[in-house]
């Protein structure tokens, strides 16, 4: 039985950091354990050029936890007006590392998102020259689609479009929540990639609707049928390289969770690598769970695997705190609903 494992320091491919005390309540979580993140852009306003990452990154950084070893990969949201040479610059001066898809009202400030992917072409175009890849929140937002098939419909009537007219453009599949979003990945070996959450591979819809509406296992994309779970579980843990971590870890208050129109997102920052660790061991993959969160990323965006490790050792069942405060607010981590018995070493 193994009782600890030592890994390359992972990465997570998709963090929100938010601003203001949020960011600085919330960044010492991802620090703890991880070495870099792809930084969500969706800020109020968001970041849309690469004057605005500069500044967003320099704001990380200025309050980066003593002592920590911390690389925020900065993103652009794309736009209708995205400015293709702005782009071009800032992803070869190293400034921006990808660019982020959110269709107009998909998720949390999403509202100056894409309606009309015809103009966006130049954009994705000049990235596909330029091998800067695209992040995309997949999810149709027709009123008369259903909340539990969008991802599977922006699959066939926006993704495959998309990338059959746009040859050689590197796109990510963030936050997978379907068999067909897995099948589909599967299905193309080149240039595509997808993320998975640590939440996606625990709870299924039944965990947010069943007993009473379960404010903090409300996410979107949301979770979907068991049986989608157990196809992203058997993905993540396939040692198939075109899936890896990104834990969309998103911070709310709870008085924004816990209200009539409670906002999307589950805080996982703090707890992800003790609970991956539960969810590998309990599938016969520990010997996988590196490929996952520490190679399959880098290798995908080009970039080296990190030289610190990070070790995980079994014992008593983990204490996780139930809450991160905040200046505006507290935050509720994300509770699993089981014991897990895996903790990080300090």
């Amino acid at each position: 039985m193994t009782e600890s494992l030592t890994l390359r320091r992972p990465d997570d491919w998709h963090l929100h950091l938010r601003d203001g005390a949020m960011l600085r309540a919330v960044l010492p979580e991802t620090t703890r354990h991880f070495a870099r993140a792809i930084i969500m852009p969706n800020l109020v306003p968001p970041v849309v050029t690469a004057a605005e990452a500069r500044a967003y990154r320099d704001r990380i950084l200025a309050v980066l936890p003593e002592g920590a070893e911390f690389t925020p990969l900065m993103t652009l949201y794309l736009t209708e007006a995205t400015d293709p040479e702005d782009l071009a610059e800032a992803h070869a001066a190293g400034l921006v590392t990808a660019v982020k898809l959110y269709p107009a009202g998909a998720t949390t400030n999403s509202a100056q998102g894409v309606r009309d992917f015809d103009k966006v072409r130049p954009v994705l175009e000049r990235m596909a020259e330029i091998g800067c890849p695209l992040c995309v929140h997949g999810e149709v937002v027709d009123s008369d689609i259903d909340i539990f098939d969008r991802e599977a419909v922006f699959i066939d009537r926006v993704l495959d479009p998309i990338r059959r007219a746009t040859p050689g453009l590197r796109v990510v599949m963030e936050h997978i929540t379907t068999a067909e979003g897995v099948d589909y990945v599967r299905a193309n070996e080149t240039d595509l990639g997808a993320t998975i959450t640590t939440h996606h591979l625990i709870i299924n819809r039944n965990h947010i609707l069943v007993g009473g509406i379960k404010p903090h296992y409300y996410c979107l994309p949301v979770a979907k049928r068991e049986a989608h779970r157990l196809a992203l579980r058997a993905a993540a843990t396939s040692g198939d390289a075109r899936f890896f971590l990104g834990t969309d870890s998103a911070p709310h208050t709870d008085a924004m969770k816990e209200t009539a129109c409670g906002c999307a997102g589950c805080f996982t920052a703090t707890n992800t690598m003790a609970l991956l660790a539960h969810v590998f061991e309990e599938d016969g993959a520990l010997d996988r769970l590196e490929g996952f969160v520490s190679l399959n990323g880098p290798a995908f965006y080009g970039l080296p695997v990190n030289d610190a490790t990070l070790t995980l050792r079994k014992g008593e069942a983990a204490v996780f705190p139930g809450r991160i405060d905040t200046a505006d607010g507290p935050v509720t981590v994300f509770d699993p609903g089981f014991p897990v018995h895996w903790h990080v070493d300090p």
